[in-house]
């Protein structure tokens, strides 16, 4: 029996990376795919970027694979017009998915391609753990009497739910990351996280960082961490910063996951419209995204592992897109993934 699969192509970049990914799992499995307009395709072809029966194909799905979305044409300050990325939010809201995994480990063969010394990203190997379906991305938010205003709103069973996540994927530390020394939430999020571990996972180690101090230790220490676990607006910062560790957002997969149901798996990056259609977008974090989705939603371990290989395989090659400094198409990025699975 075939796995059904609904794929989000969305915007710029998104149908051209896609099809790599595409191509990839065709090699491991019987899979059935159905695509659909998303983000800004979706309110050209709906006037929404989410479109209800959309919605409710993603629920009835094994797994969700999507690109990418938005894109200037859609860029608008009006708070009435619809927006790309109000697609991601229902997406994730929809779908009951409270966490994303972000993976982070920067590739020996390029090291070099790193902002940072290859001697101070040398043996990285981190997970953040955000938050995603709370916090200050879904609060009441307006504007009145000349200003404007976002609620960032927590529970303890929210806050539990993400750290239960977070303390499970841990090898043996969570850095949980919040600003208690100022936010009321995120001193309900240390007594929480904190009560949660000495309850639950007391073989885990468990230490508290400030965001600011964190996003320092990023860059000073990366090494150091294991899991970071942090709240919606914090996790989406860090993990970008993290994300730089490896020289290119062009090589970062995700995961977000729910408590059952299809999760739905996207790359790091943006729908970079300044090179879309010209077939030079690095597909590789599109590949990795599409490892993930067979690990975690689908449970295909040695499959996720012989394409995540592959993909170390091809850098081992040589293969470089524009963006780590190279020239090679996402055709040709895309055949040496292949080649080497």
């Amino acid at each position: 029996m075939s796995t059904r699969v609904v794929v989000l192509p969305g915007d710029g970049i998104g149908p051209e990376i896609m099809g790599a990914a595409q191509q990839a799992l065709e090699r491991l499995g019987d899979f059935e795919f159905e695509v659909h307009p998303f983000g800004g395709a979706s309110i050209d072809a709906h006037g929404t970027p989410l479109h209800d029966d959309v919605l409710a194909r993603c629920r009835d799905a094994d797994a969700v694979l999507l690109g990418a979305v938005g894109g200037p044409r859609w860029d608008t300050t009006d708070p009435q017009a619809p927006r790309p990325e109000q697609g991601l939010l229902g997406l994730r809201k929809g779908l009951g998915l409270y966490a994303n995994l972000r993976p982070v480990r920067p590739v020996p063969a390029l090291y070099d391609a790193s902002p940072l010394r290859p001697e101070r990203i040398e043996g990285t190997d981190m997970l953040v753990v955000r938050e995603l379906t709370g916090g200050i991305y879904f609060g009441a938010r307006g504007r009145r009497d000349g200003g404007a205003f976002d609620t960032c709103d927590y529970t303890v069973e929210e806050i539990e739910r993400i750290g239960r996540t977070g303390f499970g994927a841990a090898r043996s530390r969570v850095t949980s990351v919040d600003k208690a020394n100022v936010l009321e939430t995120s001193r309900l999020w240390r007594e929480t996280i904190h009560r949660l571990h000495d309850r639950e996972f007391p073989h885990i180690a468990l230490e508290h960082l400030l965001v600011d101090n964190a996003a320092m230790q990023l860059v000073a220490a990366p090494r150091h961490f294991d899991v970071i676990l942090t709240e919606n607006l914090f996790g989406d910062i860090l993990s970008d910063e993290a994300a730089m560790l490896t020289g290119s957002i062009g090589l970062l997969p995700s995961a977000s996951l729910g408590a059952g149901g299809p999760g739905v798996f996207e790359p790091v990056h943006g729908s970079a419209p300044d090179i879309a259609g010209r077939g030079v977008a690095n597909p590789l974090a599109m590949i990795l995204s599409a490892a993930l989705m067979l690990r975690h939603g689908l449970g295909m371990h040695d499959e996720a592992a012989a394409l995540e290989s592959a993909v170390d395989r091809a850098l081992d090659a040589g293969v470089r897109t524009p963006d780590l400094g190279g020239s090679a198409t996402t055709a040709e990025a895309t055949a040496s993934v292949l080649s080497h699975l």
